[in-house]
């Protein structure tokens, strides 16, 4: 009899050990959560500036390549629409790799949010295992 409650005593602590792992492990998980959800945050909010200023941008280019056919009229020298032509490529080339960036790092990061949300997902069934068996 002494051996069974002993037996059961030590299951009852291992059981209350697996408890506390299980518990301090969802703590953690859910940390990263809070974390990759203000990453994602963070890149989303990037990423609409960066369509934002990626539109500004498209629009100085229409706007330089209107001015350079006005050139070709002649009403301002060809130099001039060169630089500004350019200038403005070399902005709207900027945003596009930027707004890459920022796009490839935002799935990044829902790629992560969805390996937590699985991950606790599979937290929760041990649990309801480990209910099911007590």
């Amino acid at each position: 009899m002494r051996k069974l409650e002993k037996k059961l005593e030590e299951n009852k602590l291992k059981d209350e050990k697996e408890a506390q792992d299980l518990e301090a492990m969802v703590q953690h998980v859910e940390q990263n959560l809070q974390l990759m959800t203000k990453r994602a945050a963070k890149a989303e909010s990037s990423a609409a500036k960066l369509r934002q200023e990626n539109a500004q941008l498209q629009e100085e280019l229409r706007n330089s390549r209107l001015e350079k056919e006005a050139l070709r009229a002649g009403q301002m020298g060809l130099a001039a629409a060169k630089r500004n032509s350019e200038v403005a490529l070399q902005h709207l080339l900027w945003v596009t790799t930027s707004s890459r960036a920022s796009l490839r790092q935002l799935l990044s990061g829902a790629e992560s949010l969805q390996l937590v949300a699985d991950l606790l997902k599979s937290i929760d069934r041990i649990s309801e295992v480990s209910e099911d068996g007590q």
